[in-house]
């Protein structure tokens, strides 16, 4: 224990002081006092009030914590947390025997200790190993500021004994219950592959499916079970049977099973495949459905076509809706998309083939004007290569069946790389403001392309890989020698701050983005003549193009970027390379003439 701070209500800010060994001594009492009420009320109940569930496995996705040796739930509270969660537990249970001693309804005694629970669920949040201090509102954030359980190396240990739960829960449910009576008839909870309702039902089936390996939503919920489970697990037998939550089911691409990555891919796309048929089955013919997804691989958007034209429905109309917070945790570590895509479809009503030869002008034309519409509504980045898949697939999901000249069918994934690349050639015409791309090299049309959709961040091999497919760039050529970097499985690219003093020492600089990183590196040393040697020596001075891509980086950069200072500096002096070089060229004249 560093630090306790204090909080007057009615006084504004905090008060910091340092722990005491009174402070301690406090904490080690609860420390004793925890084995003693344990043990007490595991003889009372006859299960432990402390959950001795086991964690999930070691590097299910999400979790980071059993590397440190934390195995069972409980490991995630410290004592005097463990103490105060089992007595708010205890409480609730009381709480509902009284009400029944005192002749009160079964079922009323029985909802208002169920909001008992779902409040101690929320202390639950904030008291816990993994939650942190937040300096600039100063208070604790709950432990999940993101739907992970990584490790934290300090923590805030939050005062239980406060009623901001209740008034939190209570504005809650409060405005729930504005929900008219009569606006819901029937709500029921099966599997989506295995709906209990007739065929030809809906009008409409709205669905957000899992993002095929984002959340490990069943793991993550463990969290809560294990301790709603003893809090009201008597009075919802049925819903806490098992010792944890049912996971053999659930849709979602892990990666630590038996068969790895391949195997979880595959699970995913039976899966979802089976849910979209389910879909298919209780839809009218004349109803639509509504998909929506999030997911910046390929290999998800992978299995999510293949299951959709595998289930008979096809996109009529899809739109790209912001629904994540930009500066939420996931997007400053990432290339997460800030975007979810919004699919709406319908039923085939006719079993027709094509040759992809044939629709591919529709498909180039339905996503350019989509595209357009997209680039004016300021939709960007990783995001943009995602919203022109719904228009494509406007196209190619109205055949049963897309083929090329040799009767194979054609696969998600050559649809997909046929999307990069005409979305790749229409964002760098609109990033360049130009339609002509001729005077720029493949290796600069990716830098360009890179830092507008995903900047600095790492991204998955694979999805590296063919991003720059798309471009005409082989990556492995690049790293190491080049501003490709690998680490591990990730790719990301490196600015010119990040080439450094050694990148300098190259005899040559051939490629258009290795010259302007040099300059940006000579800017920054105040080295004028350098620059204007290595513009005049490419044949750069005056190059429309070469001007073109640097201010083009500049704009795509976010604000407070380095290598944006860098550029806007560089670009700013352009006129005093010229007149340099100018300078140099008439010396050189006038000691030849002598």
């Amino acid at each position: 224990m560093v630090v306790v701070v204090l909080h007057n209500l009615n006084k504004q800010g905090k008060t910091y002081r340092l722990a005491t060994e009174k402070d301690l001594k406090i904490f080690m009492e609860a420390e004793k006092y925890l084995e003693k009420k344990r043990q007490e009320l595991m003889d009372k109940w006859g299960f432990d009030p402390v959950p001795d569930e086991p964690m999930p496995p070691k590097e299910t996705l999400g979790f980071r914590v059993q590397r440190y040796g934390m195995w069972k739930w409980s490991d995630l509270f410290n004592s005097r947390q463990k103490l105060a969660l089992i007595t708010f537990v205890e409480k609730v249970r009381q709480a509902h025997q009284k009400m029944l001693n005192e002749g009160m309804q079964k079922e009323y005694a029985k909802a208002v200790v169920s909001y008992l629970a779902l409040i101690n669920g929320k202390l639950i949040d904030k008291t816990s190993f993994l939650c942190r201090w937040l300096s600039t509102s100063e208070q604790v954030v709950a432990t999940f500021s993101r739907q992970a359980l990584p490790m934290v190396w300090d923590y805030g240990e939050f005062n239980t004994l406060t009623n901001e739960f209740v008034e939190w829960c209570s504005s809650v449910v409060s405005h729930l219950s504005r929900i008219f009576a009569n606006s819901i008839t029937n709500i029921t909870q099966s599997s989506a592959t295995s709906l209990p309702y007739p065929d030809n039902y809906f009008d409409a089936v709205i669905t957000d499916p899992p993002y095929y390996d984002n959340v490990p939503y069943s793991y993550l919920s463990d969290f809560f079970y294990v301790w709603l489970k003893r809090t009201v697990g008597d009075l919802y037998p049925e819903l806490f049977a098992t010792p944890l939550t049912p996971k053999a089911e659930e849709i979602v691409a892990y990666s630590h099973g038996e068969n790895g990555l391949e195997g979880g891919k595959k699970f995913f796309e039976d899966m979802i495949g089976k849910a979209f048929k389910e879909m298919y089955r209780v839809l009218k013919p004349e109803g639509i459905a509504c998909i929506v997804f999030a997911h910046k691989s390929t290999d998800a958007w992978e299995t999510i076509i293949n299951a959709l034209l595998n289930s008979g429905l096809y996109l009529t109309a899809s739109w790209p809706i912001h629904t994540e917070m930009k500066a939420r945790l996931r997007a400053n570590e990432s290339a997460a998309m800030a975007s979810s895509i919004y699919m709406v479809c319908r039923k085939r009503a006719e079993n027709k083939t094509a040759y992809f030869n044939e629709i591919k002008p529709q498909i180039e034309a339905r996503i350019k004007e989509k595209l357009d519409q997209f680039w004016n509504e300021g939709i960007g980045g990783s995001d943009f290569f995602i919203s022109a898949i719904g228009p494509a697939m406007e196209v190619f999901g109205k055949y049963e069946s897309v083929e090329k000249i040799s009767g194979e069918k054609v696969s998600a994934a050559e649809l997909l790389e046929f999307i990069r690349k005409s979305v790749s050639e229409y964002a760098l015409t609109k990033i360049l403001k130009s339609p002509q791309l001729g005077g720029i090299g493949e290796e600069t049309r990716f830098y360009l392309l890179w830092r507008w959709s995903y900047n600095g961040a790492k991204v998955h091999f694979d999805d590296a890989r063919k991003l720059a497919q798309a471009i005409g760039v082989e990556i492995t050529e690049h790293w190491g020698n080049g501003f490709i970097k690998k680490d591990k499985e990730f790719i990301s690219v490196l600015d010119a701050k990040e080439r450094g003093k050694k990148f300098l020492e190259r005899e040559k600089f051939e490629t258009m983005i290795d010259i302007l990183h040099a300059c940006l590196l000579y800017w920054e040393q105040n080295k004028r003549k350098s620059i204007s040697e290595i513009l005049e020596g490419t044949g750069n001075q005056n190059n429309n193009s070469f001007w073109q891509v640097a201010q083009a980086i500049s704009e795509v950069l976010p604000e407070g970027d380095k290598e944006k200072q860098m550029l806007q500096g560089f670009l700013y002096g352009r006129e005093s390379y010229t007149k340099e070089a100018k300078s140099v060229k008439d010396q050189k004249s006038l000691f030849e003439e002598e």
